[in-house]
């Protein structure tokens, strides 16, 4: 059974972590725990260097937001949902899902930490908000696992993120250039190179490891 040193250990090295991706005080203080004056002390010893802005509160930024973030988002909330399946605690989960979206989009990133953790506070109802209301569904289509509204059921025909980032894919620059795929001329290829990068992310993608 872990002492309180070790939970306390614990919890400064993932409020690390989460302050080298750009966290603010309080997602730190609610993801671990340590007060917010110890997290500044420890790692933002310069208070310029502090994070600062208004920090996302609302699930109502993905309804709202253009396809490309809310693909994104979907990528995150998916990962979440897998790695929470496999047993992970939260703040591991919410860690290591931000790192794989990391790993498959473009920098900057579009979305912040501090945006993923608001995410993934309403699909678990947890730290934010005190009931789940964004789910993690399958699409019938695709097979890509997106974010709706708590409640909503996916209907077939009823395109997720991914199935219209795809029907778009080959005629908007944008999206090209925020997913990029392997070079190839073929753009059938170019569009099923993007769907593979997508169910890399898949929830319950059989044989998926978290990554270190």
């Amino acid at each position: 059974m872990a002492t309180r040193g070790d939970r306390h250990l614990h919890a400064i090295q993932l409020a690390r972590q989460l302050a080298a991706l750009g966290a603010r005080l309080k997602t730190i203080h609610l993801v671990t725990g340590l007060p917010p004056r110890q997290a500044q002390r420890l790692f933002f010893p310069d208070a310029r260097a502090i994070p600062r802005g208004r920090a996302p509160d609302s699930a109502e930024w993905y309804h709202g937001a253009n396809l490309i973030l809310r693909a994104d988002a979907c990528l995150i909330g998916a990962k979440y949902r897998q790695l929470r399946s496999q047993g992970l605690r939260a703040g591991e989960a919410l860690l290591l899902a931000y790192r794989a979206y990391q790993a498959v989009t473009t920098r900057p990133c579009r979305i912040s930490l501090d945006r993923a953790f608001s995410l993934v506070s309403y699909i678990d109802g947890i730290w934010l908000a005190r009931a789940p209301t964004l789910a993690v569904l399958m699409c019938p289509d695709c097979g890509c696992a997106f974010l709706a509204a708590v409640g909503t059921v996916a209907q077939p025909g009823e395109a997720c993120p991914f199935c219209r980032l795809l029907a778009r894919f080959d005629q908007d620059h944008r999206i090209q250039a925020s997913y990029p795929a392997h070079p190839t001329v073929d753009m059938t290829a170019r569009q099923l190179g993007m769907l593979d990068l997508f169910h890399q992310l898949k929830l319950g993608a059989k044989g998926d490891n978290p990554p270190e």
